[in-house]
């Protein structure tokens, strides 16, 4: 994309078209816990994941190579794809599918969408001497009471059935955290390069795992099961990292991270409608309390332009 319609993508008139591919995303990346849930059923998540990375990195490679683009070749490059892998698929892709086998999709997408919460604290970690305005403190303290009103009092004494599936969401989430701090080693790099990259090196790591553990040609997965992981692979995966690396571009990283509260919603809403779930009273309550918190994290500081 040139620097002339990268800069026709960012002004005002078409801020409409840029706020429509936020809630696109936000609905694919949604959807993806509707996907998984379908697509354990009866493919063994290792399996599922495994496949997932590879279609995923296969469609974003062949973008790469249409658009002309060379994946880099030194190890340096790859070793930090390999670290952006563990942190962004291998490990949180896997413990997610693990356990939406008995965590419902809508609870997934709500304990899932609290990563800015989690980017924001270890953020203060690294950064001791940085001290977060009210209204951050305030996001922290919502998002913090609702995903304990979410996973439920019980979980924390031991006592709750699904408190071990819920808690490895969590994980998964500040997983995500975590990458979202180590992408910072691919500034200087187009945005597709380390998103496939890091997909096609989570193959490599998953592939043998899934061969060894599952023994995936003994499998007998469903067609219902099978359908959710093409769709999980191109559109919540590969589409939804080329819709977001262009948001990135033309709203900024501040304005993009607006996805995070918006797919909470949405994955609520698509569990409830096409898998008849339900959330007890005090998961909505925790629900609302997450939406305040991550809004109140990721909304710019007054005085200063949304998109840096």
């Amino acid at each position: 994309m040139s620097a002339q319609m990268l800069d026709t993508a960012s002004a005002a008139p078409n801020r409409a078209t840029e706020i429509t591919l936020l809630l696109v995303l936000a609905t694919l990346w949604g959807g993806s816990y509707t996907f998984i849930k379908i697509g354990v059923e009866t493919i063994p998540p290792l399996t599922l994941i495994a496949a997932r990375t590879l279609i995923a990195g296969l469609i974003l490679l062949a973008v790469i190579r249409w658009r002309g683009l060379r994946m880099p070749r030194d190890l340096t490059a790859w070793r930090r794809f390999l670290a952006q892998a563990l942190l962004n698929s291998v490990v949180p892709f896997t413990l997610i599918a693990w356990a939406e086998r008995s965590v419902d999709a809508g609870l997934a997408s709500i304990l899932n969408g609290t990563t800015p919460v989690f980017v924001f604290l270890i953020s203060l970690v690294l950064s001791p001497g940085r001290s977060p305005d009210w209204r951050k403190g305030l996001g922290v303290a919502a998002g913090v009471a609702g995903i304990s009103l979410i996973v439920g009092f019980d979980a924390f004494s031991g006592l709750g059935s699904q408190a071990i599936p819920q808690l490895a969401i969590v994980a998964a989430t500040i997983a995500y955290a975590c990458a979202a701090l180590f992408g910072r080693h691919f500034n200087g790099m187009d945005p597709l390069l380390p998103a496939a990259g890091s997909m096609l090196a989570g193959t490599a790591l998953l592939i043998p795992a899934a061969l060894l553990v599952d023994r995936p040609w003994t499998l007998a997965p469903s067609r219902e099961s099978l359908m959710a992981l093409l769709a999980l692979s191109a559109f919540s995966t590969a589409l939804a990292f080329a819709i977001y690396f262009r948001l990135i571009r033309s709203l900024g990283s501040v304005g993009t991270t607006a996805v995070s509260y918006l797919r909470v919603p949405i994955g609520v809403v698509i569990g409830l409608v096409f898998l008849g779930e339900r959330l007890q009273p005090t998961a909505w309550i925790g629900l609302g309390l997450v939406i305040v918190g991550v809004i109140a994290m990721t909304l710019p500081p007054r005085g200063r332009p949304a998109a840096a």
